[in-house]
C-alpha cells in the first residue's frame, strides 16, 4: 500500500491523461524542485482508466495555456492549510504562444527569429491547431510540445 501524506500549502495537478504526467513534471522544472512533489502514474480512475497525478507541497506559477494545451483534461486543486481552496478545470486554449513552432520552412517565424510562434485553435473536436501567420497545421507527431 502506498501512502502520499496531505499537502499542507501546493497544488494538485489531477487528471492527467496516463503518459502525460512525466511532459508536465519536465515543463514545470520539478526535477529541479526543492520542495516535496509527487508524481504518481497509472492511477486507476473509473472515468480515465488510468491517469496520473502531480502533487506539490508548494506554490508555483503555472501557465494554464500550456498546461491545457498539452492535456486539456486536467483539474488544478489549490491547497491551503490542507484544505481546499480552489478547483481549475482546463481545456483547449483558443490560443498558444510560444509553445509549438511551425514546420513551413516557409513561415516568416522560421525565418525571422525574434517573431513570436502564434498558433490557433481551428477545430476544437479534434484538438487542431494552425500557424497565426501562414495556416501550416501544427502537426504533434513532427514534434513534441514544451
Amino acid at each position: 500500500m502506498m501512502t502520499i501524506n496531505a499537502i499542507k500549502k501546493g497544488i494538485v495537478i489531477d487528471h492527467i491523461t496516463a503518459g502525460r504526467g512525466i511532459r508536465i513534471f519536465k515543463y514545470l522544472g520539478l526535477d529541479k524542485a526543492k520542495f516535496t512533489v509527487a508524481f504518481i502514474m497509472n492511477v486507476p480512475s473509473v472515468k480515465m482508466g488510468t491517469k496520473d497525478i502531480l502533487k506539490i507541497e508548494n506554490v508555483i506559477d503555472i501557465d494554464y495555456t500550456v498546461l491545457g494545451f498539452i492535456d486539456p483534461n486536467i483539474t488544478i486543486t489549490v491547497i491551503d492549510e490542507e484544505k481546499v481552496i480552489k478547483k481549475i478545470k482546463l481545456s483547449l486554449p483558443d490560443r498558444v504562444e510560444g509553445v509549438i513552432s511551425c514546420s513551413n520552412p516557409r513561415c516568416i517565424t522560421s525565418i525571422e527569429q525574434e517573431v513570436v510562434q502564434r498558433f490557433y485553435l481551428s477545430d476544437r473536436k479534434r484538438a487542431t491547431y494552425r500557424c497565426e501567420y501562414c495556416d501550416e497545421i501544427y502537426s504533434p507527431k513532427a514534434q513534441e510540445p514544451v
